[in-house]
């Protein structure tokens, strides 16, 4: 997990770091330490701090939600009349079961929780929806079904 007082030590090359690899994280470090002007030693060091930091929680790649299946994105708003933290620990447990669950966010507003769902096809997102609602006690369940994403899995604006 991220610890906030680390951001205070984060410097300039190390906003440099972060946004070359978040650019493309799967050059060598010869190639990202050469961008952000360092050797490949001071480069590996940094990196290491930064992973320890948690201020980088992860490697992965961008994967086309058409090429594995799952074209469908839909955005379930979820509002419940339950706040207590053992509700919130059994509601986490169901939806961290359930893998066509990509994110899951507590939010501020009309709603409490915002579901973001890849599924294969609605029949597929109905099985996730009915698993919801029915192992859970809920107020209100909303769906909102994307039909283009215009921009998804942008980079956070490092040091801008």
């Amino acid at each position: 997990m991220f610890d906030p007082i680390m951001t205070q030590k984060i410097d300039q090359i190390d906003l440099r770091i972060l946004a070359a690899m978040q650019a493309d994280s799967s050059r060598s470090q010869r190639e990202l330490a050469e961008e952000v002007g360092l050797s490949q030693n001071a480069f590996w060091r940094r990196l290491k701090a930064l992973e320890a930091s948690g201020a980088i929680t992860g490697y992965g790649a961008r994967v086309s939600q058409e090429a594995v299946g799952v074209p469908m994105t839909v955005f379930v708003m979820v509002r419940t009349r339950r706040h207590s933290a053992e509700w919130l620990k059994r509601f986490r447990a169901q939806i961290e079961s359930i893998s066509e669950i990509v994110a899951f966010y507590r939010i501020s507003g009309d709603f409490d929780y915002m579901l973001k769902i890849a599924a294969r096809d609605m029949g597929n997102y109905d099985k996730v929806y009915q698993t919801i609602i029915n192992k859970t006690e809920l107020e209100t369940v909303t769906s909102y079904f994307s039909m283009e994403a215009i921009i998804d899995g942008r980079p956070l604006p490092i040091g801008r």
